[in-house]
């Protein structure tokens, strides 16, 4: 635990020989203001004061005795936003078929519920989601996403010829669309019922556009997608779950996760020992497959309700369980079973272990390893009787923990959703790796109080660059295969120059929201130059676009690319991006609602550690400037 800045202790008298090179000359805010130190980086052996080099800095004053400073000194507590290693089936929907409510309610993530969405009869929410316009209806557009029919065999989604261009538009006060009753596309009718709307898919950007192309090309039961997990315990099916859920939330689509364990214990208690999970017990059969059914239940009510996506969370090992859930969904909504399928005996070991520790079925179990002996008899009954999918749409993933190859089947996948989906699957790993997120240091515009433009940096800000080149030297140190991102504008890009060593990429997808008109202006000029602009944005600031500018959906939109590659990466890396932006990212990490995003604090000259693993993602924030 870090020291106050006032306590002496934090400051260590070091003769250790080192190569020194100043960096800065600022004044450390705990020492004399006076006798102002310099800050150099460490170029030696490890400090023999016994600190790890790779986080410390080094730091002498004006009398040439060496003191270090550890970066415990920059913590600062980080809003309990994420959950970070609780049981992640612990996060799923509250059942409520077992709690005698009749409504999913907005319940927060970390009493182990999930935020709900309106019930079909209430539009006031929904409605503001569904805007779309018409950009050009004379020009025709092939629709994104693929179909496949067989294993592995992707092509693309052949035009349609009544398909008119479309686009979505979530902006404030866009017009509407319907669909023609005749011709299968979509008009202008800023009268629209609330009827009408409920049936349009609520996804952001062209997210929403694919999303309206694929239910005009699909059966009606495909806007609801179930994605049904199978695999044996200790396979990551909760983890792939839970991070699923978390991608799908964040690109706009109304998604729940539903773990059948957590019915269980509900229903039946966490006493249960591995004779409750053998093939040939009948009484825990019925009892399992009852509390199946409740899950599957509550889902497709939810998805009657208004939900888009459900995921369904369970070993589902057999065909006669497949079979009894695909007979609950038939006409009401679309199964895709997700296989996780895993031969590796040290990550099987290493996750049954996580289990034991986390699940509440051995919370009450003192004795970790007679734990272990039942869990893997639970195992052992499960492997007896377990049949592996061949039947339906399915995706099977195959030894993909380590995103070191693996392999992925995909069986009669087809549309945008889906698609998108076994991308973003493709594309995810285990891998523990920390992504640091911050701000650029403060701009000249920043000090004006001036929203967008490309100013350059203050002092202040680039103080916070030197700063920051020496956290992120100490912090990465034996990661040399570490990058650096940051956004084609200048104050990110002067903000990273300090740093050495590491490759550094500039992403346009990474540039600040664009204020359009409103770019170079205060936040005062706006309201007072163009007031419905300001209290059109102050109403609703997530689907607000400024003219001829952006929404903090658009920005969602850009970001998923980046997204996907941050998924794919496994070594760390440092963002270096602005307000908005991180925003979005953040809320993809900390499973943040839309309607959050734009309030989300991200503070300047703080430095936001997200570390991703296989215990679920923590967080750890440091600040290195007031």
């Amino acid at each position: 635990m870090a020291a106050s800045s006032t306590s002496p202790s934090r400051w260590r008298t070091s003769t250790s020989e080192a190569t020194l090179s100043p960096t800065s000359t600022a004044p450390f805010p705990s020492l004399d203001p006076g006798n102002p130190p310099n800050l150099y980086r460490w170029r030696g052996s490890r400090p023999r004061c016994g600190c790890s080099a790779s986080s410390c800095l080094l730091i002498t004053n004006s009398s040439g005795s060496t003191l270090e400073l550890d970066l415990e000194h920059y913590v600062v507590p980080a809003p309990s936003s994420i959950a970070g290693a609780l049981y992640a089936a612990n996060l799923a929907e509250t059942p409520r078929s077992l709690l005698g409510t009749g409504d999913f309610s907005k319940i927060d993530a970390s009493t182990g519920g999930s935020y709900g969405t309106s019930r079909a009869g209430d539009c006031s929410n929904s409605c503001k989601d569904m805007d779309a316009v018409v950009s050009d209806p004379c020009k025709l557009l092939s629709v994104p996403g693929f179909d496949s029919k067989s294993v592995g065999t992707f092509s693309p989604v052949p035009k349609q010829e009544s398909q008119k261009g479309l686009f979505v538009d979530r902006g404030v006060g866009s017009p509407r669309l319907i669909k023609s009753a005749g011709a299968g596309i979509f008009t202008f009718d800023r009268k629209l019922d609330c009827e009408t709307k409920k049936g349009m898919p609520a996804a952001a950007g062209a997210v929403a556009a694919a999303a309206i192309a694929d239910q005009m090309l699909g059966p009606k039961e495909d806007s609801r997608l179930a994605i049904v997990l199978v695999g044996l315990p200790a396979r990551g099916k909760t983890f792939t779950a839970a991070k699923l859920t978390r991608y799908l939330r964040w690109l706009g689509h109304e998604t729940k996760h539903f773990n059948v364990g957590k019915y269980r214990r509900l229903k039946l208690g966490t006493n249960q020992t591995a004779d409750f999970f053998r093939g040939d017990n009948p009484e825990g059969m019925e009892a399992r497959n009852e509390v199946a059914a409740l899950a599957m239940d509550d889902m497709i009510s939810w998805m009657q309700e208004g939900g888009q996506v459900g995921i369904f969370d369970a070993t589902n090992s057999t065909k006669s369980r497949r079979n009894m859930l695909m007979k609950m969904a038939e006409g009401k909504c679309k199964i895709i079973f997700l296989e996780t399928i895993c031969n590796d005996a040290h990550v099987i070991e290493r996750n049954i272990r996580l289990k034991i520790q986390q699940s509440p079925d051995y919370a009450e179990e003192p004795d970790f390893e007679a734990g272990m002996q039942d869990f893997k008899e639970r195992l052992a009954n499960y492997e007896k009787v377990y049949e592996p999918v061949e039947e339906g749409s399915y995706v099977k993933m195959i030894d993909m923990a380590s995103g070191q190859g693996g392999q992925i089947q995909v069986n009669n996948i087809g549309g945008y959703l889906p698609g998108r989906i076994v991308f973003f699957l493709v594309n995810t790993h285990l891998t523990p790796r920390p992504i640091l997120l911050t701000r650029h240091g403060e701009s000249r515009d920043n000090v004006r109080g001036r929203i967008g433009g490309d100013a350059v940096l203050s002092e202040a800000g680039e103080l916070y660059s030197k700063k920051l080149a020496e956290f992120v030297e100490k912090k990465l140190k034996s990661e040399r295969t570490a990058s650096i991102w940051t956004s084609t504008l200048q104050r990110t890009i002067l903000t990273a120059s300090p740093i050495v060593g590491f490759p550094k990429i500039q992403w346009r997808a990474l540039e600040e929201i664009n204020a359009g008109v409103c770019d170079g202006m205060t936040y005062e000029e706006i309201k007072k130059n163009m007031p419905e602009e300001y209290e059109s944005r102050k109403k609703d600031k997530l689907r607000y676009r400024y003219p001829r500018g952006e929404s903090y959906l658009d920005v969602i939109q850009r970001l998923e690319p980046v997204l996907i590659e941050l998924e794919r990466q496994r070594a760390p890396v440092v963002i270096i991006s602005h307000q908005a932006v991180l925003r979005a990212l953040y809320a993809y990490f900390a499973d943040r609602p839309l309607q959050e995003i734009p309030h989300i604090e991200v503070p300047l000259h703080t430095i936001i550690e997200i570390q991703m693993g296989v215990t679920g993602v923590q967080e750890k924030r440091y600040k290195l400037m007031d």
